[in-house]
């Protein structure tokens, strides 16, 4: 298949794009922050999108503010970005006389603080921020367009991570870089409690879902989690402990706007697809923690 990835350049559309030319598959990308001229571009524009859309069989849409902060920070362009962006990639699509399917990478923001552990797929979306309400509304169109004859799909992801090229505030790479280098780790909210994937396991998650709607199905809204949840002051510890440092680890209160507590049942996703996640937290955060000292060691030298 042709698949264009929007967020190319992101964590999972880098790790996505390699995945998918193993399989056999050709992968077109789309993101602002390109090198290649024919690749670059932005989800708020409706034209770039329109041009690529007959040419592919799938658009796997990654594209969009990708942290909570940024969307409390500005909280319109969060809206304009991802529900707006979605809104260009389904009407593309629509447009298209091939009729791609689309795959949206939606996140376990909409699930809110939940009032159960483990959160199952089935459970209602109750966000608590405005990046979570970005995700939920895309995810209603999504859904809306099936009855219009659209193939969709809906994964949710959570906190993913593996990756040195991630942002760098993001808190797993934030502690396994200051694990690394002797910096300091500061944990906003030690209690709170999350479900870590590894982005390669993320990717072959994503690829069974591609499978789905090559195969002409229409996907259910599918978590891709490991089903354990581990504290933000277990996982400071751990990448303490991996990067055999005296870093020090600072405790702050949790943000307000923060999901506290998150973890998922992987049932779904398992008997649905065949997945499960392969890469433990204490595994991922130990290669994370090499590959940025080994990152630091070639800026030395």
């Amino acid at each position: 298949m042709r698949i264009l990835i929007t967020g190319s350049e992101g964590l999972i559309g880098r790790r996505l794009r390699a995945a998918l030319a193993q399989g056999g598959h050709i992968a077109l990308g789309c993101d602002i922050k390109a090198d290649a001229p024919d690749e670059k571009g932005d989800i708020r524009r409706l034209s770039c999108l329109e041009k690529v859309a007959p040419e592919v069989d799938g658009i796997i849409h990654l594209a969009g503010v990708s942290r909570v902060i940024d969307g409390e920070r500005d909280p319109e362009e969060c809206m304009r970005t991802n529900a707006g962006g979605t809104k260009n990639v389904i009407k593309a699509a629509m447009a298209s006389p091939n009729r791609p399917w689309i795959l949206f990478s939606s996140s376990r923001e909409v699930y809110g603080d939940p009032s159960s552990l483990p959160v199952p797929d089935t459970a209602a979306l109750k966000p608590v921020n405005i990046y979570g309400e970005s995700k939920a509304e895309c995810e209603r169109m999504l859904l809306d367009v099936r009855r219009e004859g659209l193939r969709t799909g809906i994964v949710r992801l959570s906190n993913v991570y593996g990756d040195v090229k991630d942002h760098a505030d993001r808190v797993v790479p934030a502690f396994c870089r200051a694990a690394a280098t002797g910096g300091r780790i500061r944990v906003e909210g030690a209690q709170n409690t999350f479900d870590f994937t590894h982005v390669d396991d993320t990717a072959r998650g994503l690829m069974a879902l591609i499978d789905q709607l090559g195969q002409r199905e229409n996907t259910p809204p599918t978590h891709l989690v490991t089903g354990r949840g581990v504290t933000l002051e277990e996982l400071a510890k751990l990448a303490v402990q991996c990067g055999g440092s005296d870093c020090d680890i600072v405790e702050r209160p949790s943000r307000s706007f923060d999901v506290s507590k998150f973890y998922g049942d992987p049932i779904r996703a398992e008997k649905y697809l065949g997945w499960s996640a392969k890469i433990r937290i204490e595994d991922g955060v130990k290669r994370l923690v090499a590959d940025f000292k080994a990152a630091s060691e070639r800026m030395v030298a």
